[in-house]
């Protein structure tokens, strides 16, 4: 039988034959291999097991083959027991059987390759039982079967505590072995046990630094330095003992990945305070600048991790380093970009955010490609900088713009804007940020520009001019990507502080032309009411310097302004149609006065009364009669509560209301209750009901109630005061009295009186002199069946 061994799988994999049809080929070795692994001559199976091996690797299962791959681990060659012990590496799990009588044998590389499976394949319950059979091996005349020992005893103390407690001291001793290869794995596993338990580790101090200062493996000593950085935290004594040893390595040794570590571990264990920490903390600053210098980009990305830790503790050293820091913001890797906006953000101060803001918004401003010529703004932003432009500008993502503008309104907000010295500089930035920001970020921008000009009364001059030069700007289109809430504040900002304004009128023109028709209804909403404060401010500071001629002119503006406010009166939010709705009556109103006014102003001058139009005074103290202050968001909790405020009480009363011809509603069914359970209001109106209605004392109209259950006959009483306000008494020979309803129900016929002087009701305000009907109710049947009486008429 033709037996392929394991090269020649190897080259019929990569044949084209087999990528043509894989799965086929591979079928037809596996069935080879149960053939050949079944066979009695180890070497066949040895070689079997060897080709199986290879296929797990590609991913093919072989937990069928475990027994077989036990039966050549246990052969007298070594080069099949080799090969036996790498599949059980490789293949075994938990659920496996194995033996150990191999770890018992008298040759090394057996008990080697016996300890190398058990690693792989290691259980609790395998850990519990051969903790005893491992531990002396750590005293094996041989170095590797030491080596392998405490590799395999470290897995043992992961999934056995006993094993811990029994093989700690035994490791701890392995420090002090003449074998350098023993001394590592000891540090090896002592270090990956500091990090479970790093208190039973503080013993080994003396022996980690007796290792630290004489040893020159840098491996090692990397190790050595991570363990004494879990330890520094659980013992501050070895703070000052380490500062010496750590900063000769920091400034002796050539390898990077040590001095990394060094520093790192001074970070961690917080060994940059006093005298000697300051000068630790100056050399690691500038090993770590080195770092920035080099075109490696893993070293720039450990040392922006390394920078923003000492930044809290040492900013000045930071900042020494800042043209470095922003050059890497330009760096067209992501992440080296993210840790640098992260160092900016923790390392600026006031000296330092004015220069690190504008680069960031040169940062995002679009990048010129038509060639190598730069824009002016760049120029001066790499003059100032120091830093070269980059050869091909980064791709700046959405998400990470939108960082970016997050990242500067942060910064300059931090502290209650405690880095911000000129806050004309920071409205200008915030109106920039608009601009190239380019994502959506307009509310922030907008929340912060408020709260600036709200708290800072001396920056409201600037702030007016900055924004309406902003609005002569114009709006955005419909398609772009601008903040179109930065719209919302420079209205805003524009109408509340419109004393400020250049040009109240012209900028009011500018909020109601056309194109602003396409901006958010919130927005929109702010342009009508700012519009009328400028105009109300515009009209009222004509009236200081009127003149005659000035007239045609206002009569002008203001029919203009009825024509761009009709506008927006048809609009499709409701709140912006009831504000243009609103402005535009009072202008309406100004307009019918000004005609007024210029055709009577010369032959009816009213020499003591006002020489202007009065309307003109009409819309400014609609909105300057109280100045806006900022207040604080707890402040509405400490107001203290009014005494004698009820809001819980109805201003009308549940049992007045007014009657369904008065509010256009049908009467509702009211669930019939006994006369105990009605409240005391219901049966006082109905008392005072039957004792002074007109038409019980006439005796025109009854109205019998059977029984204290029939609620149909309560009286709803319209009460005109509540309605209509306070009336002017009428003329009558009696007391006016309200009209009553019982039913809510008419005759066929209306009922009339010749007597009566009650009057009608009416929703105007005006007192009506003749009389009208008095409502009646149609007859129901009683309880009997018998008809109650019914008026057809209403008789004196």
């Amino acid at each position: 039988m033709y037996e392929r061994d394991l090269q020649a799988l190897v080259r019929g994999l990569r044949s084209d034959a087999a990528k043509k049809n894989e799965a086929k080929f591979i079928a037809e070795v596996v069935d080879e291999i149960r053939k050949e692994i079944t066979s009695k001559d180890m070497d066949i199976k040895g070689g079997a097991v060897c080709k199986l091996t290879y296929l797990d690797m590609l991913g093919y299962d072989m937990s069928w083959a475990s027994f077989h791959v036990v039966e050549v681990m246990s052969s007298p060659h070594f080069h099949l027991k080799t090969g036996g012990y790498l599949a059980a590496a490789q293949s075994f799990d938990e659920n496996t059987d194995t033996c150990r009588q191999d770890m018992a044998s008298g040759s090394h590389p057996e008990i080697s390759a016996a300890l190398n499976c058990l690693a792989h394949i290691l259980t609790p319950e395998l850990a519990r039982d051969l903790a005893l059979d491992i531990i002396p091996m750590l005293n094996h005349s041989r170095p590797l079967i030491r080596k392998r020992a405490i590799l395999v005893l470290y897995k043992m103390m992961l999934l056995d505590s006993d094993a811990l407690d029994r093989g700690f001291n035994k490791l701890r001793e392995k420090l002090e072995d003449p074998d350098v290869g023993v001394v590592s794995a000891a540090v090896n596993a002592l270090c990956e046990l500091s990090r479970r338990e790093p208190q039973r580790c503080l013993v080994l101090a003396p022996y980690l630094f007796n290792l630290l200062t004489n040893s020159s493996n840098n491996w090692m000593l990397i190790k050595i330095v991570k363990l004494f950085g879990a330890l520094t935290p659980y013992e501050p004594r070895l703070v000052r003992k380490l500062q010496p040893p750590l900063t000769d390595l920091i400034s002796t040794t050539p390898a990077i990945s040590l001095l990394y570590e060094c520093v790192r571990t001074c970070i961690i264990g917080g060994m940059f305070q006093g005298s000697s920490g300051s000068s630790l903390a100056r050399t690691c600053v500038q090993k770590l600048a080195a770092f920035l210098e080099n075109p490696d980009q893993n070293l720039k990305y450990i040392a922006l991790l390394a920078l923003v830790k000492i930044v809290p503790s040492h900013p000045h050293l930071v900042a020494e380093h800042q043209r470095l820091v922003l050059g890497s913001v330009s760096d067209n890797d992501m992440s080296i970009r993210m840790r640098a906006l992260d160092l900016l953000s923790a390392m600026v101060n006031r000296q330092t955010l004015q220069h690190v803001v504008q680069h960031l918004l040169s940062h995002l401003s679009p990048e010129s490609t038509s060639g190598p010529s730069q824009s002016a703004v760049q120029a001066l932003s790499q003059a100032i900088s120091g830093v070269a432009p980059s050869v091909t500008p980064p791709n700046l993502s959405t998400p990470y713009r939108l960082d970016v503008a997050r990242r500067v309104l942060e910064m300059c907000s931090r502290d209650h804007y405690d880095n911000v010295e000129d806050f004309e500089w920071y409205l200008s930035v915030l109106v920039d940020l608009s601009y190239v920001a380019r994502v959506p970020i307009g509310e922030e921008i907008r929340d912060q520009f408020l709260d600036v000009v709200t708290r800072v009364r001396s920056v409201r001059p600037f702030a007016v001019r900055l924004m309406a030069k902003f609005l002569q700007d114009g709006v955005p289109d419909a398609d772009s990507e601008g903040c179109v809430e930065v719209y919302w504040a420079a209205a805003w900002t524009c109408g509340e502080y419109c004393s400020n304004l250049l040009g109240p009128l012209e900028t009011a023109f500018k909020l109601l032309e056309e194109e602003s028709t396409h901006l958010p209804p919130t927005v929109l909403a702010v342009y009508m009411s700012s519009a009328m404060k400028m105009i109300g401010y515009w009209a009222s500071d004509l009236t200081v310097k009127w003149d005659e001629i000035r007239l045609a002119d206002v009569q002008q503006n203001v029919n203009k302004l009825i024509l761009q406010v009709s506008g927006f009166v048809d609009s499709p939010h409701l709140e912006v149609q009831e504000r243009a709705a609103t402005f535009g009556q009072l202008l309406q109103f100004m307009k019918a006065d000004l005609a007024a006014y210029g055709e009577a102003r010369a032959p009816t001058a009213d020499p003591e009364g006002p020489n202007f139009p009065k309307s003109l005074q009409l819309i400014h103290p609609l909105s300057n009669t109280f100045e806006l202050n900022a207040v604080a968001p707890e402040a509405q909790g400490k107001v203290r509560f009014p005494e004698g405020l009820d809001l819980d009480t109805d201003i009308v009363p549940l049992a007045v209301r007014a009657p369904p011809e008065l509010t256009g509603k049908a009467p509702t069914k009211v669930k019939r209750r006994k006369k105990k359970d009605l409240p005391d209001r219901v049966l006082e109106i109905q008392e005072q009901h039957s004792e002074s209605s007109p038409i019980s004392q006439r005796g025109a109209l009854t109205t019998e109630v059977h029984g204290p259950d029939d609620l149909d006959s309560i009286p709803i009483v319209a009460l005109d005061g509540l309605l209509l306000g306070p009336a002017e008494p009428q003329p009558s020979s009696r007391a006016a009295r309200p009209t009553v309803v019982t039913q809510g129900e008419m005759p066929d016929e209306p009922a009339t009186q010749s007597q009566s002087t009650q009057p009608p009701i009416s929703l105007s305000s005006e007192p009506v002199q003749s009389p009208g009907p008095i409502p009646v109710v149609r007859s129901k049947k009683n309880a009997k069946g018998k008809h109650r009486k019914t008026a057809g008429q209403a008789t004196g």
